[in-house]
């Protein structure tokens, strides 16, 4: 999903990763929904769209939309996304007033997380190791199944989130990749996951190059998670290679 790439204005949120949080959150809401009708109805008001728009945003006629708020028609997994993503285009549109809002409400942490996916399919630490150019210390579990990843600046993190507010990192599952950029040795992501309640699959760091704090191998090793050192150049190539992993079906290891 995407939904006009960018930052939403006056704020450090990433407009992508934020709005497809809300995205999921407004869906789960609608088919948790005791009436899929008044759900659907709800949400559109929400977010001052008339019928008529979303019906021109969807490429359906306003009668259409009518017939599911009134329950006529019962919504599938695609209609609803559809109409989700029609709604927060449209606020993207008149600048993000009310997915800025709900993005808030939804506990994202302003400028620390610069991506959030979940895979089709898990991976291994070690084709996501392949993937990042990484090298596996401390806790050498290569086999272990990852199946999201958070990326997140490693400097606004670390001075935004305590133990507890760590979590949110987490996503929709805590057996995830979470990566940290902008690191010099890697000692304060691994002493944030020490401190953190719930673990990651794996961390992955991308800036210390070889010069990797001996605290933090010895951190990865007590809690028994794998910390991976990427060795790629830039924390560009890093997110692109990330996010290519979300938009295909197989595994394709990098040379």
């Amino acid at each position: 999903m995407s939904h006009h790439r960018g930052v939403f204005s006056e704020s450090p949120v990433d407009s992508d990763y934020a709005s497809r949080l809300v995205a999921i959150r407004i869906a789960g809401d609608i088919i948790y929904s005791r009436d899929f009708g008044e759900a659907l109805r709800k949400w559109r008001e929400y977010f001052e769209v008339s019928q008529s728009e979303i019906a021109r945003e969807m490429g359906v006629t306003a009668s259409v939309i009518s017939d599911y708020e009134k329950s006529r028609r019962t919504p599938g997994a695609v209609f609803i996304k559809r109409f989700v993503d029609s709604l927060i285009s449209i606020d993207a549109k008149r600048g993000w007033k009310k997915t800025k809002d709900l993005a808030m409400l939804a506990g994202t942490v302003p400028g620390a997380i610069v991506d959030m996916r979940e895979f089709e399919k898990p991976l291994t630490v070690g084709e996501l190791s392949s993937v990042v150019e990484g090298v596996i210390l401390g806790f050498k579990d290569a086999a272990r199944s990852v199946y999201g990843y958070t990326l997140v600046d490693s400097v606004k993190a670390i001075l935004s989130l305590s133990g507890l507010q760590f979590t949110v990192l987490f996503g929709l599952n805590p057996q995830r990749a979470i990566v940290f950029t902008k690191s010099t040795t890697g000692r304060s992501p691994m002493v944030a996951v020490r401190t953190s309640p719930l673990k990651p699959a794996v961390v992955i760091v991308h800036g210390p190059g070889r010069n990797v704090d001996r605290l933090a191998i010895e951190i990865a090793k007590a809690d028994r998670v794998p910390l991976v050192v990427s060795q790629l150049d830039s924390e560009e190539e890093l997110a692109s290679r990330l996010r290519s992993l979300t938009m295909q079906r197989r595994f394709t290891p990098h040379p």
